[in-house]
């Protein structure tokens, strides 16, 4: 596992930030619980475009292999 290879494409990533942006809205609006706090990881893997779940199964989302950041 190496955590600087991105293993999420630019639909993926748009997904996770989005859904991860409403449900922390929703948990500080107290609509939800404190389960709305996985919003902070959807949020954060999103714009990090890296998975560490994806990187344990192997899998990547975007269309072209794995890259190194910069």
């Amino acid at each position: 596992m190496n955590p600087l290879k991105t293993n999420l494409g630019t639909l993926d990533r748009g997904i996770r930030i989005v859904t991860g942006i409403v449900l922390l809205i929703l948990f500080a609006a107290g609509v939800i619980g404190a389960w709305g706090l996985i919003g902070i990881a959807l949020v954060l893997s999103g714009l990090l475009r890296y998975c560490p779940v994806y990187d344990l199964l192997g899998f990547h989302s975007g269309h072209t292999p794995p890259q190194r950041l910069p």
